[in-house]
């Protein structure tokens, strides 16, 4: 057996370029990752991902982050356009049924486009100080409504034959800077972290796949952020119990320190499966690729489980979907 590099990969364009094909045939990662760059149409999308799973010769999962909201990558007026989900919770007559609704249409879009795992849902809690950029993305700040949200989302992606990623593990909820330009602090005690943050990760640990959040949190590990440090790794597996596949959140973020090298072999050091690399720069893959190796047995275990959930989806009224969310988001 052919071992993949412990790696997801993006790529530059619409199209592969020859040194791409190459590379890539050679690297052999995981599965690959989809952005706005790489978007046109849909029959675009179907030649690509098919491209993509012809370098590695095998039926590579292929990622996108279509939450919904701010963070879509396919949008109007090929595809359709979604509230942010905190809006959308707001405002929905039937919160969790809208949840389930929008995700089961999301699905259907992106398996349509041959993408078959989407980096959802978030079971990150709203709280006072949640920074802007991810506040809206959120579900809500209790507990309860946002494992009940977020399992809606999980099961309706699996129902329409995408796989769900949860995230961000171990919680992001409290960052009050941008994980995207600066590494978030969190100062709250273990005892707090336990009964609020990892709660609702406790809760939702049977999806089989996860991402780290770029996040210190003090009482754990004052020196690293969640992705990089064994000891916030083994509270995820340990006291969270998730034991899915867990990959980074994008290694390029400005959040984590190192060059780009480094932050791949501290990831896998401290416990993660794969590495999350997404700007689809050549020579930054080669470095990902190279730092991070082969997947471990027990990754390789853990991403068999996860794709064994890839499915036919489920047959399903889309029109009468969409109406139906139209409903339950109309002003009464």
């Amino acid at each position: 057996m052919n071992v993949p590099s412990a790696a997801i990969l993006g790529v530059s364009g619409t199209v592969l370029t020859p040194d791409e094909r190459a590379f890539l045939s050679d690297a052999n990662p995981w599965g690959f990752i989809l952005f706005a760059r790489n978007v046109h149409s849909p029959g675009q999308l179907r030649v690509l991902t098919a491209d993509l799973r012809a370098t590695v010769g095998r039926n590579a999962p292929i990622l996108i982050d279509q939450e919904g909201g701010r963070v879509q990558r396919l949008r109007s007026p090929l595809w359709r356009e979604y509230l942010p989900a905190l809006d959308q919770m707001a405002r929905a007559r039937k919160p969790i049924r809208a949840q389930w609704v929008r995700n089961r249409l999301i699905a259907q879009e992106l398996f349509d486009a041959g993408i078959d795992v989407n980096c959802a849902p978030l079971a990150d809690l709203v709280e006072d100080q949640s920074h802007p950029v991810l506040r809206n993305r959120l579900y809500g700040s209790d507990i309860e409504s946002v494992v009940a949200a977020a399992k809606a989302c999980a099961e309706a992606f699996l129902e329409g034959g995408v796989l769900p990623v949860l995230k961000h593990i171990p919680g992001y909820g409290r960052a009050q800077v941008d994980g995207h330009l600066a590494l978030p602090r969190v100062s709250a005690s273990a005892e707090a972290l336990a009964a609020r943050d990892f709660a609702p990760f406790h809760a939702l640990r049977h999806i089989k796949m996860g991402m780290t959040a770029h996040i210190v949190m003090e009482a754990i590990d004052p020196d690293l952020p969640a992705t990089v440090s064994p000891k916030v790794m083994q509270v995820i597996r340990d006291q969270i119990g998730f034991d899915g596949l867990m990959m980074t959140d994008d290694i390029s973020m400005e959040a984590l320190s190192g060059s780009v090298a480094e932050r791949c072999a501290a990831s896998i050091a401290a416990g993660c499966d794969l590495v999350l690399h997404s700007n689809g720069k050549l020579a930054e893959m080669e470095a990902v690729v190279e730092a991070s190796g082969s997947m471990t047995p027990a990754a390789v275990a853990r991403g068999e489980i996860a794709l064994a959930e890839r499915q036919t989806p489920v047959p399903v009224d889309i029109a009468a979907l969409e109406a139906e969310l139209e409903t339950l988001l109309a002003a009464e």
